[in-house]
């Protein structure tokens, strides 16, 4: 008797879990050795500056039952690089990112359909800078390959207001505008289908 009871509860141990798997749904990691971001922002309204983020982690939640996808992203701020030493230092200074107070920046998306991978469309979501929220809303780009996140990367830009998000000096010579691009690669293999759209 007692071994069928315990038998019985590891049959509905196995249940419970298995339920919490396909609730929960997949979790793809990001490839932070290939994936990266960068910006762009003007300066005096014409000359435009450049600066890269070198790492970009997180995980992408798929809804099985939906055929979904959220993105949660975060982008090391301290490894931005500028090709002028300069500039890289007032990117990363208060003024800027504040990289010493807030070195890291981050995007969790609503929920998109994944045929949106290949297609394009609307990403929108919630952006955090300096430790401010702010709602957003990107571009993802159309696929350049059948395999979108493993054979190319998942494009995303976008723009957003510098003002917004705390960094509101120098407004007579730095346009507030703020243009954002990320390149974003999974981790694993697309033979599993995981990321790739039906």
């Amino acid at each position: 008797m007692h071994a069928r009871l315990l038998l019985l509860a590891a049959a509905l141990c196995a249940c419970a879990a298995g339920h919490a798997r396909a609730q929960d749904g997949e979790i793809i990691h990001l490839d932070a050795s290939r994936s990266s971001g960068g910006f762009r922002v003007k300066v005096v309204w014409l000359l435009g500056i450049n600066g890269d983020f070198g790492r970009i982690d997180g995980d992408v939640r798929l809804d099985p039952f939906r055929n979904a996808l959220r993105v949660e992203a975060r982008v090391d701020a301290t490894s931005l690089r500028m090709s002028s030493t300069r500039y890289e230092n007032w990117a990363k200074s208060e003024e800027f990112f504040d990289v010493a107070r807030h070195p890291q920046i981050s995007f969790t998306s609503d929920d998109v359909p994944r045929t949106r991978l290949r297609g394009g469309g609307d990403l929108s979501g919630q952006l955090t800078v300096r430790g401010i929220t702010q709602p957003v809303r990107f571009a993802l780009l159309p696929s350049e390959c059948e395999r979108p996140a493993y054979d190319c990367p998942i494009r995303v830009n976008g723009t957003i207001r510098r003002s917004l998000f705390g960094m509101g000096s120098n407004r007579g010579t730095i346009a507030d505008k703020v243009e954002l691009d990320f390149r974003i690669y999974a981790q694993g293999d697309a033979a599993d289908g995981a990321l790739t759209p039906g």
